[in-house]
């Protein structure tokens, strides 16, 4: 067994890149200044850090420096996007203001809507295709005179499919209703360009992209202007959407990982697509009934989400303790339900509880994938061999 486990779960986290740390290094001890201090040299440094960083991770979007909002995370960077828009609308006079999502977005889209219904917002939630994309002629359906928001994920975290951006974007744009991506999963993976797609909000989480926890970014359109209610109150820093001092140093570590992300995303892009194709062929060739979750065509490279029929994905885990893959999303990680998300494509919950989400980074190697999919196909084999032995004994018998 390896000394260390092989870790394939980058949609839940990413490590830290090297490149990253060494830029966040001096903002934790000699450069500590407080970035709205604008009466001395220390926080005009760690203001003019912040600054590079909002520039960096603008650029890695298309935007512009001040369309960014810097944020703890893409769960607070949803909450802002979606409940800023609607409360805004409630606020202004608009009678039960109209939000659209999906069924297979992250908790913290579903959850935040959930809110909004409480508060009296309209709310509809569509269904996915089998493959996990939206259906664009349901959506266009979907959306009527109240419509204020639609919010769809850019990349799934479960299943790593791509929506059709540019087209929701040009959707959204022609019947004047804002649309906001969670793209905690996409930036730095794909191509992500806001005027392009025509996004109005969008998020980003740092540690989604060899960047640090505990940091992340809103997009925020300003022409044509995006107007929201902040979530809390305070000082009223950035643009007064979100009031609190910015930790300088994970600003500019986000700011870093972004750069190098867009720098490097095409060479990585290929190696991903290499090493995740190299896996699945491994693990066919042993498992010849693996099924493969959400359309292998619209996805990000790094990505596979495999079903087990006969195993439970539970069960997986367990015997694979030198392998780390999980069973879904890390942010629901708590519930042993099977995945919703899973479940919204049509699959059965024994299908559903039967499968594992593999995601492959930056640093790992062809030995690594090499022996992560040997190891999941004997644990998949044995744990089958398990299942059928007392049926073989009672026929024995």
């Amino acid at each position: 067994m390896k000394t260390e486990p092989v870790y394939l779960d980058h949609q839940a986290t990413t490590p830290l890149d090297p490149r990253v740390f060494d830029a966040m290094e001096p903002f934790f001890s000699l450069q500590f200044g407080n970035p709205h201090s604008r009466q001395h040299r220390y926080g005009w440094e760690a203001e003019e850090a912040v600054e590079k960083a909002r520039e960096q991770t603008a650029a890695a979007i298309g935007a512009t420096a001040r369309e960014i909002v810097f944020t703890s995370g893409a769960t607070e960077s949803n909450n802002l996007a979606i409940k800023g828009v609607a409360r805004f609308h409630l606020q202004h006079g608009r009678h039960q203001p109209h939000v659209i999502t999906l069924a297979t977005e992250h908790k913290c889209v579903l959850e935040s809507t959930a809110d909004l219904q409480a508060e009296g917002t309209r709310l509809t939630v569509l269904p996915v295709t089998n493959s996990g994309l939206v259906d664009l002629d349901q959506l266009a359906a979907a959306i009527d005179e109240g419509t204020v928001l639609v919010s769809i994920m850019a990349v799934n975290n479960e299943i790593g499919v791509i929506q059709p951006l540019e087209e929701i974007g040009a959707l959204c744009r022609a019947r004047g209703v804002a649309f906001h991506t969670d793209a905690a999963q996409a930036a730095g993976k794909i191509e992500v360009d806001v005027e392009a797609q025509q996004i109005d909000l969008l998020s980003i989480s740092g540690h989604k992209l060899y960047g640090p926890m505990g940091v992340g970014a809103l997009y925020v359109r300003r022409r044509p202007r995006v107007r929201l209610t902040p979530l809390f109150s305070g000082g009223g820093q950035e643009r007064g959407l979100r009031s609190g001092t910015l930790p300088a140093p994970l600003c500019v570590g986000l700011g870093t990982a972004c750069q190098i992300a867009v720098a490097e995303r095409a060479a990585e892009s290929d190696r991903l697509a290499a090493l995740r194709n190299r896996f699945l062929t491994s693990i066919r060739a042993r498992v010849p009934d693996v099924v493969v979750h959400g359309d292998l065509q619209s996805r990000i490279p790094g990505n596979l989400n495999l079903g087990f029929d006969g195993c439970d994905g539970e069960a997986l885990m367990t015997v694979l303790p030198d392998v780390a893959i999980s069973t879904g999303s890390a942010c629901t990680s708590a519930s042993v339900e099977p995945s919703y998300v899973l479940r919204a494509l049509g699959m059965s919950a024994a299908l559903a509880g039967s499968s594992v989400r593999i995601g492959f980074g930056r640093f790992n190697t062809e030995e690594e994938v090499d022996y992560a999919a040997g190891r999941l196909a004997e644990a998949v084999q044995g744990i089958r061999a398990n299942e059928q032995q007392p049926a073989a004994m009672v026929a024995g018998e």
